[in-house]
């Protein structure tokens, strides 16, 4: 089975670059970088509200609590953010103004919530119009996976980091090259 392609700093750096020079580039930056700086599964990017990242005070929370129906599986699962997806979300939502708790947090340009289906075209769309034509919706998870697994970050907490119930399953995200595997054995 082919993997989604593992962004590079390069590859990111090109994509927000595209983004930018585009309509709904605040929409898109904050979603992506949710990607990427959380693992967040693009189905999961979808369904969420503006008060899963924002507390009765209006503040920008540390984690976002998903219920079972917004995740793979059924399961319920809390997806840490980091202060750069922090940071991205303060400035998309400073962007997009005031919303109810209830509202979508990424509408589409109908002003609807986006489908897990319609979310995977959008960044289907965007990778493509920057040359990234390996790159699929699923490429923010495996690059969030495979950039902790090259820090050195244990597998077991990679798997808890992804929702994943099985280390096999976050194993195959990880993505190993030469330059992995010669830093691997400099170790000694």
């Amino acid at each position: 089975m082919k993997q989604a392609q593992v962004l590079t700093e390069k590859d990111t750096k090109r994509v927000l670059a595209h983004i930018a020079r585009k309509p709904f580039a605040a929409r898109n930056r904050c979603m992506l970088q949710l990607s990427w700086l959380s693992g967040m599964r693009v189905g999961e990017i979808a369904a969420l509200r503006v008060g899963d990242v924002i507390d009765a005070d209006g503040r920008i929370r540390s984690q976002i609590q998903l219920k079972a129906e917004q995740t793979k599986g059924d399961a319920a699962r809390t997806v840490l953010l980091n202060a750069q997806a922090q940071t991205e979300l303060s400035i998309y939502l400073h962007a997009i103004g005031k919303s109810k708790a209830a509202d979508p947090l990424f509408r589409s340009r109908v002003g609807k919530r986006f489908s897990a289906n319609s979310l995977c075209q959008v960044f289907l769309r965007i990778y493509d119009e920057a040359g990234l034509d390996k790159a699929t919706s699923h490429s923010g998870r495996r690059t969030f996976i495979t950039t902790l697994a090259h820090k050195g970050v244990n597998v077991r907490v990679l798997a808890e980091l992804a929702g994943h119930r099985s280390i096999a399953t976050t194993q195959r995200y990880i993505e190993l090259n030469e330059n992995v595997l010669r830093a691997a054995v400099e170790l000694l």
